[in-house]
């Protein structure tokens, strides 16, 4: 196809101007699409603004406040799209360029507002709407290779993810257009290419998409739920066995038996939580199939020890130091409109587990009224941050917890349950620790690294009253807990294998048994050079980390502070949150409400606690902070939390 150059947001000439005189009723002619490329009869029009003061915030439905900054956004985003079709301008994926797949997808969100009448939606029928559409669609479906794929990095690509979604998009936008009874051609090409999508994306065949163990099981679970939608509007006998093969398939090969859905052959919070478990509520929705449930059981139980619940209920830090791909650090409690995870309430009756991790309904009819009586104007959304899958996942309503069905899922997670145990899980050479003492609960993660984004060693430390008091960061090396050597290279950015002991390291080996004894925990582990070597001592409220490294080194400890914190360190010296603070002291002490964390390392040593640029939940203000101290090659540090 003729390629495009990417356009700017604005043009000097409204194409609504160029239009010549032309009946609504011809802009309901589907256009022709070839595998060459879509064309236009002439220029596509603008899409007239909304009113002065539009939209009115309360007279949203409060479920479908969520559309409000689309609505905003839907008129600059339909004047970039070129007379071709595509999305230019920096729409929704990078790249920005014309062969891309996944910028089209949101021919779904054209279709909704084009599809569906709501007081506060003038943009129902309007046939300028319907020409960017069919010219969107146009565009998408010439991208489509003669095997079912399409591109998404570059024109020759055939992509998983691009097929996968846009199988979920396609699917989704012809059930609408088959309602609003309009673009039949269109309607029949759309048909044509996810018979030709699905008979790719099945085929177990494909390696591009099933490999043992899967490569990102978020992009084939998003083709699951496409296809499964594709043959509930077309039943194909022989695609729906390919369905619930590659549904069984995927419980096999994309799940490790530790609780996480495989990205890049370890686990993703970002991915796992927020894209593969609401498409994996897509598909469940379309099928029915209870194997997407037992998956959610699983992973409901793996996050029960890796989002880890503040005391003062404001939200989840998350354990993201194993985290392959992305970096979220937190969850607010309460995540009101747009929220990426809120088809997870698709499970909750069966896994009520998820309970704990979900906004309560209360609480969201709360920030909708809030959001309604707000006088401000609905803001636009920026180009990159418009997920046409909020608007997908709205369409099979909600239904979720009560605050009394969320406090008691919380009040079992397995930290706030129990104050004694260990747990172990290993899979793809990784090992995932979480020990659990009266005084504390710790996270390691030892092996080999999925990712370069991971970090190895301890990973966290929360206290029961506290909270979160140590925080390691993934793709970092100056905000992880670690032991730094003087060419600036920390032991957690490589590979540390691990031994486990019953009592202090080098006594008796761990059994692999869950411990549920309040005793000492040993961890011995090291770089493959041994260039350094860490010995863990965790008894009832303590942490004990001895260092040996072959040369001089630094000992880094992320710290996350609030601002009433008071950070003394042990010669006097008062440390001041946001800011860096230096002395030389043998310790610190961070006083927390009534919790003392003392943090001592022997030997007075010209210490500095440096602020970071990391915050945590809405009011960003719990501050990453790092403790650094510097030494010749051997440290102990102590941390004690009282």
């Amino acid at each position: 196809m003729k390629p495009h150059s990417p356009l700017p947001s604005t043009r000097p000439l409204s194409r609504r101007g160029l239009l010549t005189a032309a009946g609504g009723a011809a802009l309901l002619v589907a256009l022709p699409v070839s595998r060459a490329g879509a064309s236009a009869p002439g220029a596509l029009p603008d899409l007239a603004p909304l009113p002065p003061g539009a939209p009115d915030r309360k007279v949203f439905a409060p479920a479908e406040q969520r559309y409000a900054p689309y609505l905003v956004t839907l008129a600059p985003m339909v004047d970039d799209m070129d007379d071709d079709g595509f999305f230019a301008g920096g729409w929704w994926r990078s790249p920005a360029a014309p062969y891309n797949a996944r910028v089209q997808e949101h021919v779904y969100t054209l279709s909704w507002f084009y599809a569906n009448a709501r007081r506060w939606n003038p943009y129902a029928g309007d046939s300028a709407l319907l020409a960017a559409l069919d010219a969107g669609l146009g565009h998408y479906l010439s991208l489509q290779h003669d095997d079912g794929s399409w591109p998404e990095y570059s024109i020759g690509e055939h992509s998983m993810p691009a097929t996968g979604f846009a199988m979920g998009y396609l699917s989704k936008t012809l059930g609408i257009l088959r309602k609003a009874r309009v673009l039949p051609e269109r309607q029949a090409q759309i048909r044509t290419a996810l018979r030709s999508a699905m008979t790719w994306f099945l085929d177990p065949a494909t390696t591009a998409i099933w490999q043992t163990p899967l490569a990102y099981a978020n992009q084939a679970t998003a083709g699951l739920a496409g296809a499964s939608l594709a043959l509930n509007l077309d039943p194909d006998s022989f695609l729906r066995q390919r369905l619930t093969d590659a549904i069984a398939r995927l419980a096999r090969t994309g799940q490790s038996p530790a609780g996480f859905f495989i990205e890049q052959r370890g686990m993703d919070m970002n991915y796992n939580f927020e894209v593969m478990l609401p498409e994996t509520a897509d598909a469940y929705h379309q099928t029915g199939d209870k194997t997407f449930v037992s998956m959610a059981r699983a992973f409901a139980d793996w996050l029960g020890y890796n989002l880890v619940r503040e005391p003062d209920g404001s939200g989840y830090i998350a354990n993201i130091a194993p985290s392959t791909r992305t970096s979220s650090r937190y969850y607010d409690d309460i995540r009101s409109d747009p929220d990426r995870t809120a088809l997870n309430w698709t499970f909750v009756r069966e896994v009520p587990e998820l309970g704990a991790f979900l906004t309560t309904r209360e609480d969201l009819a709360a920030a909708r009224a809030a959001w309604a009586a707000d006088p401000a104007p609905v803001p636009p959304l920026q180009k990159q941050d418009t997920s046409p899958r909020i608007l997908t996942h709205a369409i099979y309503g909600e239904n979720f917890p009560t605050r009394k069905e969320k406090k008691k899922a919380v009040a079992d997670l397995p930290y706030l349950k129990k104050t004694h145990f260990v747990e172990l899980r290993s899979d793809l050479g990784q090992d995932f620790l979480y020990v659990r003492r009266p005084g504390l609960y710790v996270g390691g993660y030892f092996g080999t690294r999925a990712t370069t984004h991971t970090r190895t060693g301890l990973t966290f430390l929360w206290h029961p009253a506290a909270g979160m008091v140590v925080h390691s960061l993934n793709d970092s090396n100056e905000t992880c807990w670690a032991t730094v050597l003087s060419n600036g290279n920390p032991d957690a950015a490589a590979n540390q294998p691990a031994e486990y002991f019953d009592g202090e390291p080098g006594g008796p080996a761990w059994t692999g048994k869950r411990s549920h004894s309040e005793g000492t925990f040993g961890i011995r582990y090291h770089t493959a050079n041994s260039s350094v070597r860490t010995d863990v001592i965790l008894t009832h409220d303590t942490v004990r980390r001895s260092v040996q490294a072959t040369s001089a080194a630094t000992e880094q400890i992320p710290l996350i502070l609030h601002p009433t914190d008071k950070v003394t360190f042990t010669d006097g010296t008062r440390a001041t949150y946001g800011a860096d603070t230096g002395a030389t002291a043998t310790g610190l002490d961070l006083r927390r409400g009534n919790t003392v964390i003392a943090i001592r390392w022997g030997t007075a040593r010209p210490a500095t606690l440096q602020h970071g640029a990391s915050t945590y939940f809405r009011d960003g203000e719990r501050l990453i902070h790092v403790l650094r101290i510097p030494h010749g090659g051997r440290l102990d540090t102590v941390i004690k939390l009282a």
